[in-house]
């Protein structure tokens, strides 16, 4: 790897920081360059434009996401859906899970709004999280696989959705009476 190239990943690692502390909040020219400790002009070094900092940025936090999921719920054994949700409820309501929930369904809503880049980066991550849950789902033969594969990220997100806008501490209730609702 090229000198450009360690620095470039430097770059993207502060900047993922920056984006789970803080959101979209902050994210012009300037102080994405500011956040990563480097001028505008060699931030434009690095990357083409502003939206291919954020793509770059954005696929890193999708990344370190998928790793915490892919500890928390193994590849192996695949699970039924009930399970599988009640599972990854369990994690992405936790405390350690909140920075990227939250700055999850602030790109979606950039998205919605048709803001660029968000649309494409929102499509990709979504793409990869289908077919990270798909590969772990214990189905019959001719289930719809995608569909319930979408089924379970819609419950995960909406979770995470009811904890984000909530003012107490409901995540930890919340997850126990979906597991609750679950095992019925």
């Amino acid at each position: 790897m090229s000198i450009r190239d360690q620095q470039r990943e430097a770059v993207i690692e502060r900047l993922a920081g920056h984006l789970l502390e803080h959101g979209l909040a902050r994210t012009s020219l300037r102080q994405l360059a500011a956040a990563a400790g480097v001028s505008d002009r060699m931030l434009l070094y690095y990357f083409a434009d502003k939206a291919e900092v954020l793509a770059a940025v954005m696929a890193r936090v999708a990344g370190e996401l998928s790793v915490r999921l892919a500890e928390a719920i193994p590849d192996g054994a695949p699970l039924k859906p009930a399970e599988l949700v009640r599972r990854a409820a369990a994690f992405t309501t936790g405390p350690e899970m909140r920075r990227f929930m939250r700055l999850w369904v602030e790109v979606v809503a950039a998205a919605a709004r048709g803001e660029a880049p968000f649309p494409a980066i929102v499509a990709q991550v979504m793409a990869g999280f289908r077919h990270w849950v798909d590969g772990r789902l214990d189905l019959p033969e001719g289930a719809d696989r995608a569909g319930t594969a979408a089924a379970v990220i819609a419950v995960i997100d909406g979770l995470a959705l009811v904890d984000i806008c909530s003012e107490d501490e409901i995540a930890p209730r919340m997850a126990a009476a979906l597991s609750t609702l679950l095992a019925e």
